[in-house]
């Protein structure tokens, strides 16, 4: 009788037990269920095709997450210097960051790869080619191991370059201190072209510029617009490479912590948002060109040495690849993925 009684006791009270694990698990779900998640999103810039995301995909994961994840948006580099908050993804105190996949390299030097000019014809093929899904996969996957999940990939617009006095031809760029990104394959292009490439950081561009520091940069006219740079230098150069792109960098710390049906969100309307923001930005792009025009000029090279320097330039890619193995594959990858969407 003591038996049985006791394997009763045993059965109740394994089922006790049963029902207390089974109530903490829906507890700590429902907590889950219900936390409010800050996604702090930083970038350099203001007002271009960046904060348009920004502020798209911000809707689109409030409104879905049914308020679960609050975004809040600080661009023209509120929350520091490009490479603070790059560092601030990385740890997890900034939950996000969008900029050019360059500024990355001291996390993944392959990150550059999309520096490579002479790959990009146009806005067009530009918009195709960032929805490739090879491209997507690698560029996505590159610094994961160092704290950063990527999630979306567009195209900005083409670089040119703007400076103190007008480069109407070639040889005007000889001689010239140039802002770059630090990138092999942007200083390789500058050297190429008889410049000088000097790397820093967007934040210090205008400053050098007005000071003579620099006599002017590789950049984008909506930035040279939007940043009122024709305050200090009155030309643009339009010579369409190599084209610029911008990608939204997660803290995997963060990501990964997040539940399930979150993180599904946020990868689902980041795509969303990349769809939308794509025709915005071509569209961007030649309205700031047009508001550029009413303060300074933009330069077309003759037709002739534009398609000098484009063979000038056409090698680049493969020329850093061959002193730099490990950035083969990235650039057989991003090669691949533009010649397949021309």
């Amino acid at each position: 009788m003591r038996s049985k009684h006791r394997g009763i006791y045993w059965r109740s009270a394994a089922a006790v037990g049963a029902l207390l694990v089974s109530l903490i698990a829906t507890h700590g779900a429902a907590r889950a269920e219900g936390q409010t998640y800050v996604m702090k999103i930083g970038f350099a810039t203001i007002n271009d095709a960046q904060h348009e995301w920004a502020k798209r995909f911000v809707a689109m994961v409030e409104k879905d997450s049914g308020g679960r994840i609050k975004g809040q948006i600080y661009p023209a580099s509120q929350l520091g210097p490009i490479p603070r908050e790059i560092e601030g993804v990385q740890f997890g105190a900034i939950q996000a960051y969008i900029g050019p996949p360059e500024f990355l390299v001291g996390v993944d030097d392959r990150f550059e790869v999309m520096s490579a000019p002479g790959l990009i014809n146009g806005m067009a093929h530009g918009i195709r080619v960032t929805g490739d899904p090879e491209l997507k996969k690698m560029m996505f996957s590159l610094g994961a191991n160092k704290g950063i999940h990527g999630v979306a990939l567009f195209v900005s617009q083409p670089s040119s370059i703007v400076s103190r006095t007008p480069i109407r031809h070639l040889s005007d760029i000889k001689g010239k201190k140039l802002r770059v990104l630090a990138a092999d394959m942007q200083q390789e292009m500058l050297r190429r072209l008889g410049a000088s490439p000097i790397a820093m950081s967007l934040g210090d561009v205008l400053p050098a510029i007005q000071q003579g520091a620099i006599d002017g940069a590789v950049l984008a006219v909506t930035v040279d617009t939007t940043m009122r740079f024709y305050d200090a230098a009155k030309y643009i150069t339009d010579t369409g490479q190599p084209f610029i792109f911008s990608e939204t960098f997660l803290s995997k710390k963060w990501f990964d912590a997040l539940p399930k049906d979150l993180q599904t969100i946020i990868d689902t309307d980041a795509d969303k948002a990349t769809d939308e923001v794509k025709p915005w930005a071509a569209d961007f792009y030649n309205k700031e060109a047009q508001v550029w025009s009413q303060h300074g000029e933009i330069i077309s090279l003759p037709a002739d040495e534009q398609a000098q320097m484009m063979k000038t330039l056409q090698t680049v890619g493969e020329d850093v690849v061959k002193r730099r193995p490990n950035l083969a594959e990235p650039y057989k990858i991003f090669a691949a993925a533009a010649n397949r969407t021309k």
